[in-house]
């Protein structure tokens, strides 16, 4: 896996905090980082996420993979899935993430609870890379909730 990120500066100029990564499968992500309202030339200009925002989104999606992987995979009838991320961050450099809570929902048609609670544990403790690298600083806490689909 490899990913370039690159500078961009603000609008073409060297100011700023905007960089682009773009990965080896061929995609882009921008990011872009929080003003500065003391020194406008050291922030950026509130364009796209912030780095650490796209670590946290990136932990999200791999979690929310596993959990519907685990679910297909167990004939179940996941309709979909989502899961909001609440973090903290230490207060000092590095600012690494401390706490971070993962709430699921699912949606399916006669989706067992346990079998959610399953996917959630099994992903969190074997599967999801990100939350597990990310456990070695915060405390991840996870719940779930399932809606009946129509």
């Amino acid at each position: 896996m490899e990913c370039t990120v690159s500078w961009t500066g603000a609008a073409g100029t060297r100011s700023g905090m905007g960089f682009v990564a773009e990965t080896g499968s061929g995609h882009v992500i921008a990011m872009d980082g929080a003003p500065d309202e003391a020194k406008p030339a050291n922030g950026g200009q509130n364009l796209a996420p912030r780095p650490m925002e796209t670590v946290l989104a990136g932990t999200g999606g791999c979690t929310a993979y596993d959990v519907v992987l685990i679910l297909k995979r167990g004939r179940h009838d996941v309709r979909g899935c989502s899961v909001k991320l609440t973090s903290e961050r230490a207060s000092e450099d590095p600012k690494v993430f401390t706490q971070i809570h993962m709430h699921f929902t699912v949606t399916g048609k006669g989706v067992p609870a346990s079998a959610v609670e399953r996917a959630v544990a099994l992903s969190h403790e074997k599967y999801c890379s990100a939350s597990i690298m990310l456990a070695k600083t915060a405390n991840i806490t996870t719940s779930f909730e399932l809606v009946e689909a129509a």
